[in-house]
C-alpha cells in the first residue's frame, strides 16, 4: 500500500522551516513546529516487551517520552557503541516521544524550488513516513511525515 500525502500535506512540505536531523548518514528534515525540544538523550529506561525501534523510557524535565531509535525505525544497523546521540522531542496524539537521531543541524528554511515528490527508487519503508524530499546541493533531504512515522503499523502494538 502506498500513502500519498493529501494536496494540502504536499505544499506545506515544498516550503517551510525544518530541524535538520542525521540518521545513517542521510540528511532527514522534521517541520520545525512539530519539534518540541532538541536535547541529549539521559538515561534511557528499557521497556519489556517493546519493539525494536522502542528504545524505552526518558524523562525530560518532568515529563515522560518515548524513545524511538530511528535507526531502527527507518531500518539502519544500531550506531556503534560509545557514539553520543542526540534527541528530538515530537508530540503526535496527546504521546511525547523523543527521535533518537545521530546528530542534529540548523534549522533550513526551504521553499518549493527545491521540493519534490519521493523518488520512486526512494526505499519503500522511507516513502512511507516520508512527505517529499528537498533537492538541496549535492544531497537529498528526506522530509519526515512525523504523524505516519509514529503511527502503529497494522497488527502492532502502538509505540
Amino acid at each position: 500500500m502506498t500513502l500519498r500525502p493529501s494536496a494540502q500535506h504536499r505544499s506545506d512540505a515544498a516550503r517551510g522551516d525544518y530541524v535538520a536531523l542525521w540518521i545513517g548518514g542521510q540528511l532527514f528534515g522534521v517541520p520545525i513546529l512539530q519539534v518540541g525540544d532538541v536535547f541529549a538523550p539521559g538515561a534511557i529506561t528499557r521497556v519489556p516487551m517493546a519493539g525494536s525501534d522502542v528504545a524505552g523510557i526518558l524523562n525530560l524535565r518532568g515529563r515522560i517520552l518515548t524513545a524511538i531509535s530511528m535507526r531502527s525505525r527507518l531500518g539502519l544497523p544500531p550506531l556503534p557503541a560509545g557514539h553520543a546521540s542526540m534527541a528530538v522531542g515530537v508530540e503526535v496524539g496527546g504521546e511525547s516521544y523523543g527521535l533518537i537521531v545521530d546528530s542534529v543541524g540548523d534549522v533550513l528554511s526551504l521553499d518549493e524550488t527545491t521540493y519534490d515528490t519521493n523518488p520512486a527508487n526512494l526505499d519503500p519503508l522511507w516513502a512511507r513516513v516520508s512527505a517529499g524530499v528537498h533537492r538541496l546541493e549535492g544531497r537529498l533531504m528526506v522530509v519526515l511525515d512525523v504523524d505516519r512515522l509514529l503511527a502503529p503499523e497494522p497488527g502492532m502494538r502502538a509505540a
